[in-house]
C-alpha cells in the first residue's frame, strides 16, 4: 500500500493462553514492519492485555479488551497462564459461549482482515456473517495437525511418516490424538478452522526449513495451501529487570555450553512426585542448571515442600531455581546454555531451534509426544525414556548428560545451529510472503 492509501485494519484473536498471544503478538509486529497503512486491533481478556499494554508502546497497535460471557470465573481466571487445571473446561465453554461478545468486537472494530486462532472455529462464522475476510493461524507444528487430520480422514491407514506413528499404548501418553479423533466436537473444533476459513489458505506458526514435508502434505489433506510464517518467536527484550540481572550474573560465571535450562510453560504443573524425579535427576547429572518452578494461581506452596528434602543445600550454586516467571529467551540466547529440559510445547521448540540450544524432552500429554518425536528426527536432541508413564531420575540423568557432556550431544549442537541458521535465513522471506497475501486478500 502506498501512503495515500486507506488503512488496512487487521483484527487479531488469538485463544487466551500465553503461549497462543505471543505469537499473535510478533505477528503483529512484524506485519507492521514490513507493510506500511497497517493498523492491528489484538483482542483478548483484560489480565492477559495488562502486561502487553506495560511492554508495548506502538500506536499501530491497538488493544481490545474481550469480555467472558460467565460470571463463574473471576477476571484472574481468565487466563489459562497459572490456571488450576480442574478449571481449564470450565474457560474452555466460557470462552465458547461468548461468540456474541466477539461479534461485539467486530462491529466496533469494523476491521479488513481477521486472523482467528484454530481453537474457536465460531470466530471465523461470525467473520462470514458480518461479511469479513478470516484467516485462521495455527500455532502446533505442521506434523501435529497432519498426523491428527490424516487420523480423521484416513482412520483406515498408516500415517505415512514413520517416525510419527504411534502405538496403542502410546496414544495414551499422546492423548491429543483420541481428544480429536475420537470425540465429535474435538473434530469439530479443529476441522472447523480450517473449513470455515474465507481463504485457500490457512497460516502456520512454523518454517519449511524444518517441516515442508508435513507442511506440503497437510496441504493434499485439507485442501487448501498451508503457509508457514517462519517462527513466530520474541526476541531478546532490551530492558533488564533486576532478577534478569542476577540471573544473568550467574549465568555468566558458568562455563560455555554448561548449564540447563529447565522449564515446562505456564499450563503445566509438576505434581509432588515429577518434581521429587526431575530434581533428583538434576542432582544426579552433575550439570548446572537453571529450573522455573511454577504453582497454579491459589496452590502455591514453599520451594522446601515442593523440592526433595536438602535439594537446595546439596546443589549449591550449581542450581539457580527460580519461582514463577524467568526471561526464558535470554537464557537461552546466553553462551553459557547447553540444553533446554522442557514439556515440548511448541513455542519452546521453536525458542530452542531460534537460539540454537539442543532439547531433553519430557513430553507432557496433549500434542507435546508428536513435537518430541519431531525433535528426535531433526537429530536436535533427545527424549527421555519413561518407566510406564513415568519419567524417573535415571534416565532424566542420563538424557541431560547425553546432551551436555556426551559427544552425541556435540553432533546435535551442530545440528541446532545449522537449523538456527537456515530457520533465521528463510525467516524474512516466509513472513514477506504472509503479508502479500494479507495485503491481496484485502485489496481483493
Amino acid at each position: 500500500m502506498s501512503s495515500g492509501q486507506q488503512c488496512l485494519k487487521v483484527l487479531m484473536f488469538p485463544w487466551l493462553g500465553h503461549g497462543h498471544i505471543s505469537p499473535f503478538t510478533e505477528l503483529a509486529k512484524r506485519l507492521i514492519v514490513i507493510q506500511r497503512n497497517v493498523h492491528v486491533f489484538l483482542c483478548s481478556t483484560s489480565v492477559n492485555l495488562e502486561p502487553l499494554r506495560k511492554s508495548i508502546d506502538d500506536p499501530a497497535i491497538e488493544f481490545v479488551n474481550f469480555h467472558l460471557s460467565t460470571t463463574e470465573l473471576p477476571e484472574i481466571y481468565h487466563t489459562t497462564r497459572n490456571l488450576p487445571p480442574h478449571l481449564m473446561p470450565v474457560l474452555k465453554t466460557a470462552f465458547d459461549d461468548s461468540k456474541e461478545s466477539f461479534r461485539s468486537v467486530v462491529k466496533t472494530v469494523k476491521p479488513d482482515i481477521i486472523i482467528y486462532d484454530f481453537v474457536q472455529p465460531w470466530a471465523p462464522q461470525v467473520a462470514n456473517e458480518e461479511g469479513i475476510a478470516s484467516i485462521a493461524l495455527y500455532l502446533v507444528a505442521a506434523a501435529c495437525i497432519a498426523l491428527l487430520a490424516h487420523y480423521i480422514i484416513h482412520p483406515e491407514r498408516e500415517f505415512p511418516f514413520e517416525s510419527m506413528r504411534f502405538s496403542e499404548t502410546e496414544r495414551k501418553l499422546c492423548d491429543v490424538i483420541d481428544m480429536v479423533t475420537g470425540d465429535a466436537a474435538g473434530r469439530d473444533r479443529f476441522l472447523g478452522s480450517f473449513e470455515r476459513s474465507s481463504t485457500s489458505f490457512i497460516l502456520i506458526n512454523s518454517s519449511n526449513q524444518i517441516e515442508a514435508d508435513y507442511i506440503s502434505y497437510l496441504s493434499k489433506l485439507m485442501k487448501k495451501e498451508v503457509v508457514p510464517t517462519g517462527f513466530l518467536v520474541q526476541e531478546p527484550a532490551a530492558v533488564e529487570s533486576g532478577d534478569d540481572v542476577v540471573l544473568l550474573n550467574w549465568l555468566s560465571k558458568k562455563n560455555p555450553k554448561s548449564v540447563v535450562l529447565v522449564s515446562f510453560g505456564s499450563e503445566y504443573f509438576l505434581s509432588k512426585k515429577e518434581m521429587e524425579e526431575l530434581g533428583l535427576g538434576l542432582e544426579s547429572s552433575g550439570v548446572s542448571f537453571i529450573w522455573v518452578v511454577r504453582f497454579a494461581v491459589g496452590e502455591k506452596m514453599s520451594l522446601d515442600e515442593a523440592l526433595p528434602k536438602g535439594f537446595i543445600d546439596r546443589v549449591g550454586d550449581r542450581g539457580m531455581i527460580v519461582e514463577g516467571w524467568a526471561p526464558q529467551v535470554k537464557i537461552l540466547s546466553h553462551s553459557s546454555v547447553a540444553g533446554f529440559v522442557c514439556h515440548c510445547g511448541w513455542i519452546s521448540i521453536m525458542e530452542a531451534i531460534t537460539y540454537g540450544v539442543p532439547v531433553i524432552c519430557l513430553p507432557m500429554k496433549l500434542e507435546r509426544p508428536i513435537n518430541s518425536r519431531l525433535v528426535v528426527e531433526l537429530g536436535i536432541g533427545v527424549e527421555v525414556r519413561r518407566d510406564g508413564e513415568e519419567f524417573t531420575r535415571g534416565e532424566i540423568a542420563k538424557a541431560i548428560k547425553k546432551v551436555v557432556v556426551e559427544e552425541e550431544g556435540r553432533e546435535m549442537g551442530r545440528n541446532v545451529d545449522k537449523l538456527r541458521d537456515e530457520v533465521r535465513g528463510k525467516r524474512d522471506v516466509e513472513m514477506k510472503a504472509v503479508v502479500e497475501r494479507i495485503v491481496q486478500l484485502a485489496q481483493a
